[in-house]
């Protein structure tokens, strides 16, 4: 009986929970690839260098497979975060302060302005407060093709290819040393062909590519 009585208990706080996130209307799934100004798997002695001097900037970006937020569906929508700090946006996780950043927002140009609000209001609530100071928001022609080898993403000032490979090599001690800025599931590192933003809104430029310095994963909220 007591058992009985505990499983009823488990399946109603379990409906209760499901209930309450479809009040919500937010239930979203899909695809995210992010890259940033620095390596996230390689050995100590480069990373003594690059934690102090690289790795405030990078790409973020969602791409929905389907589901809503805040109650707008948003089926086959993107929204990209481009972003700088005022140092490496993973010190944090290597014992420093959490950096201050700003961000320049690219929502998908098919969106109506209610979507662009729930993309938005998405990217700031699961990025880990990377967005938080948004200086910029535009509608942009997003492109996301995801191929069995590679990500490529394209926007208005942006470009962004990540190989779903990496080199483990072991040498100098190499290890990951960062896990993804914003909130996924299932991360996967991955090299970075291309990593370039030209936009203005940030005070600052840059082209970053060949390193190992990108994640893809998917996202469920």
């Amino acid at each position: 009986m007591k058992h009985a009585v505990t499983t009823t208990i488990v399946a109603a706080l379990m409906a209760a929970s499901l209930a309450a996130r479809g009040a919500s209307g937010t239930s979203i799934s899909g695809s995210y690839v992010e890259a940033r100004t620095a390596e996230v798997f390689t050995g100590g002695c480069i990373m003594n260098g690059e934690a102090v001097t690289t790795g405030r900037e990078a790409l973020l970006v969602w791409k929905v497979d389907r589901g809503s937020f805040d109650g707008v569906p948003l089926n086959g929508l993107a929204v990209i975060a481009a972003i700088a700090g005022d140092q490496n946006l993973g010190i944090r996780e290597i014992g420093g302060g959490a950096a201050e950043t700003k961000a320049a927002i690219f929502v998908d140009e098919r969106a109506t302005p209610a979507q662009r609000s729930a993309l938005l209001a998405m990217a700031r609530q699961h990025s880990n407060g990377m967005v938080s100071k948004v200086v910029e928001l535009s509608a942009s022609p997003i492109q996301f093709v995801d191929e069995p080898g590679a990500i490529r993403v394209s926007a208005n000032s942006l470009r962004l290819t990540v190989a779903k490979a990496m080199d483990h090599d072991a040498g100098c001690g190499a290890r990951q040393w960062f896990h993804p800025l914003a909130e996924v599931s299932n991360p996967e590192m991955g090299t970075t062909a291309e990593n370039a933003f030209s936009g203005t809104a940030l005070g600052t430029k840059w082209s970053d590519p060949n390193k190992r310095s990108s994640f893809f994963a998917t996202f469920s909220y």
